[in-house]
This record gives structure tokens, sequence and C-alpha cells, in this order.
């Protein structure tokens, strides 16, 4: 079994909208109408989630929810198959919106909000639940940003617990959180770069300063670290291998990349769960992050569509990891 922990779940409103209009004076005042709107179920882990249950793999989505928004997260889960164990809060669950652009839509334009607040007695409850799940997971997912009222070092205490009983520790994180969480040496770690494109305080501009960064990371006893490069294309660093993994998708036939990053993630956890080779298990996960991408739905549930698209996927060595230099 899989356990993903999403601390600050969303709902996930999309917007088509055929051209993005700017106004520079108050008074050019104008609408704007969508051509398509989609709403779902949202956070980093809820989508491992939704993406795991869709090829048949057990798993139990953890975390805060809270009010109108927070039922629908969990409704949404339930109906793709997912065993919920969320603690419910005061206030609502957060609403993040997507603008997507006719032509753009590999340039999405994201507004998120924070989240509500979690009480000390409300995260007791989540933490009593978490200790007594853990030793039933094989691997603990711990995704996405911290609600007001949860401490940065929260991840890192999450990943001791569940290393401790026996679990695989993956993690999807920016920032502090990403920064504390390392000294638990998770097996996998996805930095997210998209508010800052740096880690901690590098710019993840060159592919030298992204493997040099990436080096840094495993030297802590990180199993994996996985860094996005290009919008096609990730730098994956272990203790002996670094590869680019890429594809030859053009990015302009992207039509939606909200969750492709997390069906990415959910590709990789798949085939390592499974038993696969490392190897394999990058080329299924860019595979499934590409045909997420690739679709107007949020994660790409046709398993015969991931299978085409792993022929357009290459896995290019670039020597060893030499992770102590």
């Amino acid at each position: 079994m899989i356990v993903t922990v999403t601390l600050n779940p969303a709902i996930d409103k999309i917007y088509w909208v055929d051209q993005l209009r700017i106004g520079e004076e108050a008074r050019e005042e104008f609408l704007i109408r969508a051509i398509r709107s989609q709403t779902s179920a949202g956070g980093k882990g809820v989508n491992i989630s939704i993406f795991l249950a869709r090829l048949g793999v057990e798993n139990v989505a953890m975390g805060f929810v809270g009010g109108h928004t927070g039922h629908v997260v969990v409704r949404d889960l339930r109906d793709e198959g997912v065993t919920t164990n969320f603690v419910w809060v005061e206030g609502e669950t957060r609403t993040n919106v997507t603008v997507l652009e006719r032509g753009r839509e590999f340039i999405p334009i994201m507004v998120d909000e924070e989240g509500q607040e979690v009480s000390s007695a409300e995260l007791d409850r989540f933490l009593r639940r978490y200790k007594r799940i853990i030793p039933r997971a094989e691997w603990v997912v711990l995704a996405g940003s911290l609600p007001p009222g949860v401490d940065s070092d929260i991840y890192r205490f999450l990943a001791v617990q569940a290393k401790e009983a026996g679990a695989k520790v993956a993690v999807m994180a920016g920032g502090h959180p990403l920064t504390r969480v390392l000294a638990a040496s998770p097996e996998l770690v996805k930095p997210d770069t998209r508010e800052h494109l740096a880690m901690e305080k590098a710019p993840l501009t060159t592919r030298d300063k992204i493997i040099t960064a990436g080096k840094k990371v495993v030297a802590q006893g990180v199993g994996m670290v996985i860094i996005s490069h290009e919008v096609i294309g990730d730098l994956v660093v272990t203790k002996d291998n670094i590869w680019y993994i890429e594809s030859r998708v053009p990015a302009t036939q992207f039509k939606n990349l909200v969750g492709a990053d997390d069906a990415l993630v959910g590709g990789i956890l798949y085939k390592l769960y499974t038993g696969a080779p490392i190897e394999e298990a990058l080329r299924f996960g860019m595979a499934a992050g590409i045909a997420s991408a690739e679709s107007e739905e949020k994660l790409c549930k046709d398993m015969q569509e991931i299978e085409r698209e792993m022929s357009h996927i290459s896995l290019t060595p670039m020597g060893g990891g030499d992770a102590g230099q």
C-alpha cells in the first residue's frame, strides 16, 4: 500500500480561453469568456493518489480538508477508488485557478490560494492517524505546500517516522520544507521549483548547475533526486548515475500541464512499487507526465496512451554520480 500526504489540498479550477488580454488603463474594463473549464480535486499528493488508483494501486490519501470544497476533494478521491483519511478543520479548503490560453497552453498562468489555518489540536489528530497507518505502507508520499499553522519541519518529522516504520519515502516540496526533509534521507525527491527556479538558494538555470545541486542532495543520503530542466526534460541524479530523461514530443502539443509533474512521480512510484528497474520507472514516469500534458484531462488514465508515449522517451546516461565530490 502507498500513503499520500497532502497537508494543503485544493480544488483545481482550470479555464481555457481564446485570448488572454491584460488591460492597461482603469477604464478598459472587458470580459474574457472561458471556452471550457474543469474542476477537480487537486494538490500534489491528491493527484498522485488518483493516478495510482487508476493503475490499480491500493493507496490512502491523508491531510487536512474543510468546508464545501473539502467535501468535493473527498468525493472526487472516493469516486476514483482512493481510501481517504483526512482530518477535518475549520475553514475552507483552498481553490487554485489556472488559465490556459489557446496556442500557449504550455505556459499556464497559475494563482494558488494560501490554504486554511491548521490548529495544533488538528495537527495532533493528523499525527495520531498517520502513526497508526504508516506500518502498513510500503511507500509514503509527502507532497505539496504547507498550510498556515504547520511548521516547515513537518515533512522531516513525517519522513523519519515513516522510515522508522519500514516505509520508503518520496517527497515533492520546495523551500524550507524541502531543505529540512533532506536530513531524513528520503528515497526519492522531486523539488518543486515552480515559484523559484532555485534549490537552497542555488539557481537551477543550466544542466551543470542542476547536476551540482542534485549531487549535493544525494550526498545527504537521498536515494534519487529528479530536477526539471525543460518542459520536456528532467535530470535524474543518484549516488552512482546521472541521466537526462526527455520526450521528443514538442511542448506546443501540450494542452494542460496541471498535474503532469504529479503523474510523472506517480508513474515512477508505480513502477518502483511493482519491482521494475529504475530505468524503466523513469521512462514510464516521463511518459505518464507527457501523456497527461497532451490531454485536456488533468491526469491521463489511458495505460495504452502512456505505453505509446514511452516510444518517444529517451534516457541518456551522463556519467557517474560521484555524489560526494
